[in-house]
């Protein structure tokens, strides 16, 4: 049997984050129908923040936060973990878009990254978290070129950044796939789930009704309130904040923003002392490779190695189902370019592994927006960037039902919506050929085809 998968033999089909024995117990569901001045749908980091930036503001504002599921069971429980200041998917996504407002944009990065920090220490939440910085690296030579242009960029705007060549990156972790690479020193890694556990227990403390299990089936308005229906009864508010992210909205405007794409991850056991030398990964920094169809990965507070990306699954319809949580050839292939990168692991075996969707708008970065007369409000699509990014999202979708003259609510970035992405069949056939020409790309020294070249024209892209 080959080294990739004899190490899957064992490994246990769930999300390593939210397998703990410290797990807290569910909140109940709705059984009988209630009231309230705030009702949020969805318990991932932007419902949550959302929930904890409006009791920060007015104590006594009666709020009520429903999960179809349990909290943390959705993208925000099953990421990385890396918290990433950026808003706009990196500088050089924000710069495309939005050039005149790239400096507002960064400068909002670091005040959001700074607040989110700050609270969560405020309030004790143990995320685990770890300043660690990140490296991009190169895997191949072309790609050595457009990394020097980023340190540049990353330079620009005051980031301390610093170009490795091939040395000086595998003396920060050894593998003989690398050749160069970029530091940031501004970003960290953290447990997800712990970060989402904590937020609930804060805003639980601070009053929040939470219910479980509780999924929408409908929303509608009534009168002078919103109506969210649900099976175990229905939720007057006066306004509706809706935080479902890569999961179906009733609000049509808010489902044409967004594709839930499928990314899978797998989890190592943990590393022991000779393995971490073989590796010499002494500042644990989070990593991820410079190609479209690119890998992430980092080291976890009891040294595993969590190894995700390069597959970015697009099913027919937007649909989500259990079943796609579980790929073989996913995994497979995970496993076999994790022992091409670091093939002094031979023997190392993992988990874990588990899938699941992204929510990923044309421009790779948050969409928010109103529905039902201003009553209702989002925010989604963080396209895998999303740790960080959802604290400043839940205040923008607060901000747009309580101080619509908010000064970042003017900005571009904010006001305006993504391009939509097109109806079935069209959506899957443009999503597939995109999927195609990236991986084409990769194979031809990262040159860009007709297509991607389009796209790029008009602002427009697909990614993992």
């Amino acid at each position: 049997m080959d080294l990739h998968l004899r190490a899957l033999g064992d490994t246990q089909p769930t999300c390593f984050w939210l397998d703990q024995a410290d797990r807290p117990p569910a909140c109940a569901g709705l059984e009988d129908d209630d009231e309230s001045d705030l009702v949020i749908v969805g318990g991932g980091f932007t419902g949550l923040w959302a929930a904890l930036h409006a009791k920060e503001a007015d104590p006594e504002r009666d709020i009520v936060l429903i999960e179809a599921d349990r909290i943390a069971q959705g993208a925000s429980g099953r990421n990385g973990g890396f918290a990433d200041p950026s808003l706009t998917h990196g500088l050089p996504n924000g710069l495309a878009h939005f050039p005149h407002e790239i400096e507002t944009l960064h400068a909002l990065d670091l005040e959001n990254y700074r607040e989110f920090f700050k609270t969560i220490a405020g309030y004790g939440i143990d995320a685990r978290s770890e300043e660690t910085g990140i490296i991009d690296v190169a895997t191949a030579q072309y790609q050595l070129e457009d990394l020097r242009e980023y340190e540049s960029l990353l330079n620009r705007f005051g980031e301390n950044a610093r170009f490795l060549d091939a040395e000086a990156v595998r003396s920060e972790l050894n593998s003989p796939t690398y050749m160069g690479g970029v530091f940031r020193p501004r970003g960290s890694i953290l447990d997800p789930a712990r970060l989402a556990w904590g937020l609930l227990a804060v805003v639980r403390g601070l009053g929040v009704r939470v219910y479980e299990q509780t999924p929408m089936r409908g929303i509608s308005r009534r009168g002078g309130a919103i109506e969210v229906r649900t099976p175990g009864g229905n939720i007057r508010a006066r306004k509706c904040l809706l935080a479902t992210n890569a999961f179906k909205s009733p609000v049509r405007r808010m489902q044409r923003r967004t594709v839930p794409i499928w990314d899978y991850v797998l989890m190592t056991e943990p590393l022991g002392t000779g393995q971490l030398d073989a590796l010499g990964w002494r500042n644990r920094q989070g990593l991820g490779d410079e190609a479209n169809q690119f890998h992430y990965y980092r080291l976890t507070s009891d040294n595993r190695i969590l190894w995700g990306g390069y597959d970015a699954i697009y099913h027919f319809g937007s649909r989500i189902l259990v079943d796609h949580e579980q790929r073989t050839a996913s995994f497979e292939g995970l496993a076999q370019r994790f022992f091409q990168t670091f093939p002094q692991l031979e023997g190392l075996r993992f988990s874990h592994r588990w899938g699941g969707p992204i929510a990923s708008t044309t421009r790779f970065c948050m969409d928010v927006g109103t529905s039902h007369g201003g009553r209702v409000s989002w925010a989604a699509g963080y396209t895998g960037l999303g740790v960080v990014a959802s604290r400043f999202g839940g205040r923008m979708a607060l901000n747009l039902l309580d101080h619509p003259e908010s000064p970042e609510l003017k900005l571009k970035f904010v006001r305006d919506r993504p391009f939509p992405w097109p109806p079935e069949p069209l959506r899957s056939l443009v999503i597939q050929l995109t999927q195609s020409e990236l991986a084409r790309a990769d194979r031809n020294q990262g040159r860009r085809g007709p297509w991607l070249r389009l796209l790029d024209r008009l602002g427009l892209g697909f990614n993992s």
